[in-house]
């Protein structure tokens, strides 16, 4: 068991305040400045503080924290989006209301004085603060995607990303593909490390060359692809990690002059419905956010509700391929 944590007057020593300041602020009372009401939070924060859990709330806690403190608006990706709505359901259905945070928030301290019986974390990076924080608080956690550096009783519900990856792989092979590019290596996430280093063994296995284009989120366009295209040895297939690489490869291979499926094929990992609206029609890999949702607040509920019985563990939800004519032969 971990030891006693900070005090009220640790806190103090370390913001240089008196301990009815740190009380007023971490409380949200008394007459205390912004500057200093931040100050003494986020002091508290780096000390590991925990106000201790208060009474039920029937209410659990959702955050996106992949890219905690930017204020990126994650509802609007249709895998996120699917998901709440999901998990909404699944909350409601068992007596519990969802609250669903704001990604800019999560680098405040609020977590420690957040009134949540437990916390669904999607997309947990390494050294998240939120986590840090909610684990000094004891409230429950479950993760949406394998946490970084799980504890044996953590809880999470995931996809086989080694399975599914080598499934797209093998199909686009299978297709007639043979110089295949993955389009990876944005978040840190541990979804974006599992899919990467599944594409590198497969390589290594089939002795190909790994060729992973760097996904920015701003390259509409596709410029990212500029080089690839235009140089020797060009990908004849991409495999997109994040939903809007598929419409960045489309439109650098109509810059390009590259015939899908002719001359490139696709395949995208995404959930929106436009993809197979298009022409062509665009291969996609479903993770199945509904389920992930629907399960990942059933395990937060079992852990708040038999708190001395087995923990869920890990729960794997199949993805699954959908092969349209961007990745046919």
């Amino acid at each position: 068991m971990p030891g006693p944590g900070p005090t009220i007057a640790d806190i103090a020593r370390a913001a240089e305040v008196s301990t009815a300041t740190v009380s007023h602020a971490l409380g949200g009372t008394g007459r205390v400045g912004e500057s200093t009401r931040r100050r003494v939070r986020e002091v508290a924060a780096a000390l590991g503080y925990s106000a201790g859990r208060g009474p039920r709330t029937r209410t659990l806690g959702l955050a996106v924290t992949t890219y905690a403190g930017a204020a990126w608006n994650f509802v609007e990706i249709a895998y996120f989006s699917r998901l709440l709505t999901a998990a909404t359901a699944a909350a409601h259905a068992r007596g519990y209301a969802l609250t669903v945070l704001p990604a800019d928030r999560g680098a405040e301290p609020l977590w420690h004085t957040l009134a949540v019986d437990g916390m669904l974390l999607l997309d947990s990076p390494a050294g998240d603060p939120v986590l840090r924080a909610l684990r000094a608080r004891g409230l429950p956690v479950v993760f949406d995607g394998r946490p970084p550096d799980p504890r044996p009783a953590d809880a999470w519900v995931d996809n086989d990303h080694e399975a599914t990856t080598r499934e797209v792989l093998d199909h686009l092979a299978a297709s007639g593909a043979r110089r295949i590019a993955l389009h990876s290596g944005y978040g840190r996430e541990y979804y974006t490390g599992a899919v990467t280093s599944a594409y590198v063994r497969w390589c290594a296995e089939c002795g190909a060359d790994p060729l992973v284009v760097p996904f920015d989120p701003e390259d509409t366009p596709g410029h990212a692809f500029d080089a690839v295209f235009a140089g020797p040895g060009r990908p004849d297939a991409v495999y997109c990690v994040y939903d809007p690489g598929g419409r960045q490869v489309l439109a650098a291979a109509a810059r390009h002059r590259l015939r899908i499926p002719e001359q490139l094929r696709l395949v995208c990992a995404s959930e929106d419905p436009s993809y197979a609206a298009g022409d062509p029609a665009v291969s996609t890999v479903t993770l199945r956010p509904e389920v992930i949702g629907e399960r990942a607040v059933a395990a937060l509920v079992v852990l708040l509700e038999s708190p001395h019985g087995t923990p869920p563990g890990q729960l794997t939800v199949p993805a699954a391929l959908t092969v349209r004519t961007s990745s046919r032969a």
